[in-house]
């Protein structure tokens, strides 16, 4: 019979004997290490959660290069490339401090390869379910929600458009001090757009607008959706000398429809731009309803026309050293099929503006018409509204 001392003994021979073969076995495989972390820690279970990598094969120089180069994505014209700088850590408590342009592209991060979000906004004083909407407007509401089901469809009124916005830019208080500035219910009405698209993403569309096709059709299905961020239209395309008495711009982008993933650099632009330019004339006491500044050229169309081409003329999103000189409106004058800068498709004038009768523009069942616009005229007074369609200038 073995007694106690001995059998100790012999447990811990064997012991020793394991621990000396073990520590003499080499092994050739890799051995395996939480990829966050210099060596193994915690519990098996929580380094079961990290990533393993292998420690006989670090990276590449050119793998780590990679990794921290900006990448480029080519146009269709291969002359220009869109520049995606990469994402920079701003820390938290000093956030307020940074400029603007920075708050916001902290806030709304724009990942051109993303997804365009399901969403349709429009405004409106009244809300669809109230007695009070407008009978002449639910065709054209309605449009927007059978074209597009899988969508999330939303008329925001005017008092819920102010909680909104106070909603999403709580960080940003220069924005918020803006927006309930502005004197007019227009210019709330253009900053909105912008403001819950750069935030948001997805399609907004005046409510005098009808949707003919779905926007799944608005561009053509070869060209990738990772590819662009941005879906505009040409509202004004006049080639008559006095074009000038008309229109602001000699190509003029239209704003009452747009599609965009959030955080697009266009959108961050115009949004620090009217945020910049309203807070100066508060300062200054100019900021009132009877301004001299046009409504065309603080918030509509004439300051959207000219952001995106100051964006399509960018050195820092393009690659300029291949270019032949600056975009300019004679790049899209009398197009008849959407053109790609970038990462910004604009469409022809039919598209947005079909049926009227002037400028090129074809008829309402043409292939490329998407959607109506009734030129209501919404935020006037009643004796103006339709003045648009009324005077537009024939050729």
């Amino acid at each position: 019979m073995i007694s106690f001392k001995r059998a100790l003994l012999i447990a811990g021979t064997l012991l020793t004997f394991f621990i000396f073969l073990r520590s003499r076995h080499k092994s050739n495989g890799p051995v395996l290490r939480p990829l966050n972390s210099p060596k193994p820690t915690g519990s098996f279970s929580e380094n079961q959660l990290n990533t393993l990598q292998d420690e006989s094969d670090p990276p590449s120089p050119a793998d780590v290069a990679a990794k921290s180069t900006p990448s480029r994505t080519p146009t269709d014209s291969g002359e220009r490339y869109t520049y995606k700088k990469p994402k920079t850590q701003v820390i938290i408590g000093n956030l307020k401090a940074k400029p603007l342009r920075e708050q916001l592209a902290y806030q709304f991060p724009y990942d051109p390869e993303g997804k365009f979000p399901a969403y349709i906004w429009q405004t409106w004083k009244y809300a669809p379910a109230s007695g009070d909407f407008g009978e002449s407007l639910r065709p054209s509401e309605a449009s927007w929600s059978e074209l597009h089901p899988n969508f999330v469809h939303e008329v925001i009124t005017d008092n819920v458009a102010v909680h909104l916005i106070r909603h999403l830019y709580a960080s940003v208080p220069t924005v918020l001090d803006a927006y309930n500035s502005l004197p007019l219910p227009v210019l709330k009405a253009d900053f909105f757009r912008y403001l819950i698209l750069l935030a948001r993403g997805g399609i907004y569309s005046d409510i005098d607008t009808a949707a003919l096709q779905s926007a799944v059709n608005w561009v053509p299905q070869e060209v990738p959706r990772s590819s662009y961020g941005l879906i505009i239209g040409i509202e004004a395309d006049p080639e008559r000398p006095d074009w000038h008495d008309w229109y602001s711009r000699r190509i003029q982008f239209c704003q009452w429809t747009i599609q965009a993933k959030p955080g697009h650099p266009v959108l961050r632009e115009i949004v620090a731009k009217i945020t910049e330019d309203t807070l100066q004339m508060k300062r200054e006491g100019t900021l009132t309803k009877d301004s001299k500044r046009s409504v065309m050229e603080f918030t509509g169309p004439g300051v959207w026309t000219d952001t995106v081409f100051d964006y399509f003329n960018d050195e820092e999103y393009f690659d300029m050293s291949t270019s032949q000189g600056n975009i300019t409106w004679e790049h899209f004058t009398g197009i008849k099929a959407a053109k790609k800068v970038g990462d910004v498709v604009v469409l022809p004038i039919t598209s947005f503006s079909p049926g009227i009768q002037t400028m090129g523009a074809g008829d309402d069942d043409d292939p490329m018409a998407f959607v109506k616009h009734a030129f209501e005229g919404s935020w006037k007074p009643e004796n103006e509204r339709h003045i648009e369609e009324k005077n537009l200038p024939k050729w």
